[in-house]
């Protein structure tokens, strides 16, 4: 784990297999845990059992990296920011600051969303800062394990 606290929350991401990479990059980077809400799939079904589909991506990640399932974002952006950590949204906004340029306190948690539609204004507004990663070519957007890696890589200096 990195020497200071690290949170990752995937909201509504609906791909298994981008959650399941997402495991294994937390894990190469030391996140301290992943908070899956809204239908974000976890690695275990709704009948406790593993998902050999999740593992299939996670190559064991799901087992080494600390997760929890959370039905409300704003519950847990609530409970956190009263645990004083600082909400950063990833997300392309007027607000937003290039990601290269943003200075992280610690502890810091990461709000990523769904693939298509982003993150809501309404969990944009409770961030504490909300950063962006530039895109150069035609596309407006990266694969959201992508954009992770990226993200995690380059603000924690790893």
């Amino acid at each position: 784990m990195t020497k200071n606290p690290v949170y990752l929350i995937l909201h509504n991401i609906r791909s298994v297999q981008n959650v399941g990479a997402i495991f294994r990059t937390a894990d190469a980077s030391g996140i301290s845990k992943i908070y899956l809400t809204g239908y974000t799939p976890t690695p275990i079904d709704r009948f406790g059992r593993a998902r050999k589909d999740f593992a299939k991506t996670a190559l064991g990640a799901q087992n080494t990296v600390a997760w929890e399932s959370v039905s409300s974002i704003n519950l847990l952006i609530k409970r956190l920011k009263k645990e004083e950590i600082k909400i950063i949204a990833i997300e392309q906004s007027k607000n937003a600051i290039d990601y290269k340029k943003i200075k992280i306190k610690f502890p810091s948690a990461f709000i990523f969303g769904n693939e298509v539609k982003g993150l809501s204004k309404s969990i944009l507004k409770k961030s504490d800062k909300i950063a962006y990663i530039k895109m150069l070519g035609r596309k407006e957007s990266l694969n959201v394990s992508v954009a992770i890696g990226i993200f995690i890589f380059r603000v924690l200096k790893i």
